[in-house]
């Protein structure tokens, strides 16, 4: 088991900037830098032989165990491009900037909801 977690962390262990923002592309003769919100993680345990196992699992208390997982997302959030005037301008895909102010809108409007039953 931690020869596969070793080798998982091996594996993203250069992962970074490189993830968030692709690479350039040209799209009808503009030159596109996308930009993504990357967010993943793993994590694993387990109990070494002679560990506790439920009786009642099917497992004895000699036995060992161990598990795993991991998972991950990946936000399109718009392209950094030139604007009219040829400067470099972010360019939000506005969809995925809706999806993801949406947790910040709940919790305004549960809060002004607490603020105005207190006023009444």
């Amino acid at each position: 088991m931690s020869e596969a977690l070793s080798s998982l962390a091996e594996a993203f262990k250069n992962v970074g900037v490189s993830r968030a923002y692709g690479p350039a592309v040209r799209v009808d003769g503009e030159e596109l830098i996308p930009v993504a919100l990357v967010s993943f993680g793993f994590g694993g345990g387990g109990t070494s032989e002679g560990g506790t196992g439920s009786p009642g699992a099917g497992t004895s208390s000699d036995a060992a165990a161990a598990g795993g997982g991991g998972g991950g997302f990946v936000l399109p959030l718009g392209v950094y491009g030139r604007d009219r005037s040829g400067r470099v301008a972010f360019r939000p895909n506005t969809v995925a900037v809706l999806a993801a102010l949406m947790p910040l809108v709940c919790a305004v409007g549960f809060a002004a909801r607490v603020v105005l039953r207190a006023v009444h």
